[in-house]
């Protein structure tokens, strides 16, 4: 785990950490891969970082930060969701939605109920008490993000949003684009 008072500071006041620096230069061919290299640690650092923040407070009240992430899109949602969507919203596999609403429906916060539209078909939405539960990890979650960004500007903000999508737009892309070239079996 990384610690701030570790970071080192470029010439320019940007933060790097040097441990990251001595290990990259290494593999990078040159000074822009370096900083490639170095990106990809940091976004690392930082998810991580982001993530700890999130567990501690979703998992301090009994519930996991996947469970969290689906209990806020069921809460926004205002109605039922297949698992199916929740799976694709949040990027993981519907077996993984499965278990995570198991475990919501078990601890009361989400029910199963019927799909209006499909009978074979089941959506998950959350309770009453579901709501309850997100009411009151809302003023938390709401300090804790902004602690976690203190210092940085709006306009800080916007571009790092910006950057983390353009990232993860380019992987989707890479990704797209390896399994076309795959050799097919």
């Amino acid at each position: 785990m990384n610690d701030v008072h570790n970071y080192g500071h470029d010439e320019d006041g940007t933060l790097y950490d040097p441990r990251v620096r001595e290990a990259m230069a290494r593999f990078a061919e040159d000074g822009d891969q370096l900083l490639a290299f170095e990106a990809g640690a940091a976004v690392r650092t930082a998810y991580h970082s982001v993530e700890r923040v999130r567990a501690q407070g979703s998992e301090g009240r009994g519930v996991s930060a996947g469970a969290l992430d689906l209990l806020i899109r069921l809460g926004a949602a205002g109605q039922g969701i297949s698992i199916g969507d929740l799976a694709r919203a949040a990027g993981v596999s519907s077996r993984n939605v499965t278990g995570l609403v198991d475990t919501l429906e078990r601890d009361g916060l989400v029910r199963r109920v019927p799909d209006p539209e499909d009978r074979r078909s089941v959506l998950a939405e959350i309770t009453a008490e579901g709501q309850a539960w997100i009411e009151a990890f809302r003023q938390p979650a709401r300090m804790a993000m902004r602690a976690m960004f203190q210092g940085f500007t709006p306009d800080d903000l916007v571009t790092f949003r910006d950057l983390c999508l353009r990232l993860a737009a380019n992987q989707h892309r890479l990704t797209g684009h390896l399994r076309q070239t795959e050799p097919r079996s």
